[in-house]
């Protein structure tokens, strides 16, 4: 069996990819993050995922390269990583009411063969009509800075929305595993 490596260091992309019990590595992509001119939310998310999976492919020879990239968006309107209280404030009072697509890119790289798939899952999330308190009461208790959209689903960020829309609940926490599993089946890899 090649090596599997993902192309990330998020701590979510692991843990998720950890439930496949397949042994893996992790690999710092350092990708460029930067959205391009005119580019779509759902091409951004995919572009960077293929670029992630491709940045460690010179250190990984042969291996299954994972790379995964999420962009949250309303229209134009795009929901990046807040880093800080002041913008997940921000964001969450501008998503409050709406739904919010999460499209994550994902790209399982053959360093061997030089073949990608690549793939985009979208997830619609639903905001519900959240006060300004409830807002820092979320922000008291859960510190969602890292995470794109101010809210941790699969965590008390879930008390912040009234629905949500996918094929796999799993993308929206960062990773799609039904997509990867059946990458990885296409690769000869048996899951489970």
């Amino acid at each position: 069996m090649p090596r599997l490596v993902l192309a990330s260091t998020s701590a979510y992309r692991s843990e998720l990819l950890a439930r496949l019990q397949i042994p893996f590595e992790i690999a710092d992509p350092e990708t460029d993050e930067s959205v391009l001119p005119e580019e779509d939310p759902a091409a951004t998310a995919e572009r960077l995922s293929i670029a992630k999976a491709k940045a460690v492919a010179s250190r990984f020879p042969n291996a299954l390269i994972i790379g995964s990239d999420q962009v949250a968006y309303i229209g134009s309107q795009r929901f990046g990583k807040p880093l800080t209280r002041e913008r997940a404030i921000e964001q969450l009072r501008s998503m409050r009411g709406r739904t919010v697509t999460f499209h994550t890119g994902l790209c399982l790289h053959n360093s061997a063969t030089g073949r990608s798939q690549v793939c985009g899952v979208p997830t619609e999330v639903s905001f519900r009509q959240f006060s300004d308190a409830e807002i820092e009461r979320y922000l008291d208790n859960e510190q969602p800075y890292h995470c794109a959209g101010s809210a941790k689903s699969e965590g008390l960020g879930i008390a912040l929305l009234s629905g949500m829309h996918g094929n796999d609940p799993n993308a929206l926490i960062g990773l799609p595993l039904i997509a990867l599993c059946g990458m990885l089946r296409t690769e000869g890899i048996q899951v489970p």
